[in-house]
């Protein structure tokens, strides 16, 4: 087991999150900050009846996948009590003024955001502003990766492998472009998989037009198409800062444990309707079973996207295998999922560990790179160089 750095001192630390709403219940973390301990509840969202009675999965309620349920905003608040005094804001529209009156020490920023293209970016905006340190990226690193376009721009500028793709705003400029089939269409700045469906696949004209048309009606907001890659697929946590960086062993996205007859993608439907924690698929490999040259060759890839998009402290990055076994980046994930329940298939706490870090350790990893970084914590820290069998 790994033995992370002994505190010298207790910190203040402010939680900020968005909690999922799709579950029909009374009681909210906020009821009872004084003594979160209390607070019980299931915040995981209740769509499996609607999928029993609506056969179209592009009509599934998506609309707060990216936030966080009760478990996990109640998770990394133990695993950050464990050293630390630990207070919970809800990122609304309130934040600021609570914020401002906390002043914490650091923040343990979990929160996607309200709305708007750079949602991601808002908390941590406020944040530097009020001069408060915070885990993770900063505003623009965040509000890059969410538009897609953007960091895959960036990404082609230096040479990192990365699907073609163009960026449609109207389905009128359908008409000016001659994408590469077959294509994956999905809205240009969403997560957790939300506008990505099995029918997203398209493999001709009229299915391109059918679900650029559902991409703008239902989401309000560019669509980007992408050359669909036909590899295998890998998702690579990454922990550290500038040059210091560790590569968690690598997950691997198994398809074949889908159901029969459907597209190979980690769409809507398979994150959240088929692998379910009661049910759970197996799905995921971690470690992935790579050659050696090909896990140095998909590590270094994703070395570099971090590094030039200016990723910190932590970041998951999706990656897929074209039809010549290149690794290409298809989207980095800043502010990465992470589902406390193992049977939950979350990929970075998974990754975590399979390198011998439990969840607890993990959140803390986080704090503690990022109190390194911003000065809190003086004390040199790195962690072991084990995880992924080269030299980072």
């Amino acid at each position: 087991m790994i033995n992370l750095p002994a505190q010298r001192k207790k910190l203040h630390v402010a939680l900020v999150y968005n909690q999922k709403k799709e579950d029909v219940t009374n009681q909210s973390l906020t009821e009872d900050s004084e003594n979160p301990s209390k607070l019980t509840g299931n915040f995981y969202p209740r769509v499996s009846n609607f999928f029993s009675e609506n056969k179209n999965y592009n009509q599934a309620v998506d609309l707060y996948a990216e936030w966080d349920t009760f478990e996990t905003i109640d998770a990394v608040r133990k695993a950050l009590e464990e050293h630390h005094n630990v207070s919970l804001v809800e990122a609304d529209q309130d934040a600021y003024i609570k914020l401002k009156q906390l002043q914490p020490d650091i923040v343990f920023n979990i929160a996607e955001g309200l709305h708007g293209v750079s949602r991601e970016a808002q908390i941590p905006a406020m944040l530097e502003m009020l001069n408060i340190p915070y885990t993770g990226s900063d505003p623009l690193t965040l509000a890059i990766c969410l538009d897609k376009s953007r960091a895959k721009e960036i990404m082609s500028y230096y040479n990192i492998p990365t699907p073609e793709f163009w960026v449609i705003s109207r389905k009128e400029e359908l008409r000016d472009i001659t994408p590469i089939l077959p294509a994956i269409v999905k809205p240009l700045h969403e997560g957790s998989s939300k506008g990505i469906f099995n029918t997203s696949i398209v493999r001709d004209r009229e299915g391109l037009e059918r679900e650029v048309n559902n991409v703008l009606s239902r989401y309000n907001e560019p669509v980007l198409i992408e050359e669909y890659l036909p590899g295998r697929e890998f998702t690579v946590a990454i922990l550290g800062n500038e040059e210091d960086l560790t590569v968690l062993p690598i997950v691997e996205i198994k398809f074949e444990t889908l159901p029969p007859d459907v597209n190979p993608i980690y769409s809507y439907e398979a994150k959240w309707i088929w692998d379910r924690a009661e049910n759970p698929l197996e799905i995921f490999s971690c470690p992935a079973k790579l050659t050696e040259q090909l896990k140095t060759k998909i590590e270094q890839t994703c070395r570099k996207a971090y590094k030039i998009l200016r990723c910190r402290d932590w970041c998951r990055i999706d990656v897929r295998l074209n039809k010549d076994g290149q690794p290409n980046i298809i989207e980095l994930n800043p502010l990465p999922g992470i589902l406390p329940n193992p049977e939950d298939n979350s990929c970075f706490p998974k990754a975590a560990r399979a390198a011998g870090l439990n969840y607890n350790q993990l959140i803390q990893t986080v704090l503690l790179l990022a109190a390194q970084r911003t000065g809190i914590l003086t004390d040199s820290y790195s962690l072991p160089k084990i995880f992924s069998g080269v030299n980072v």
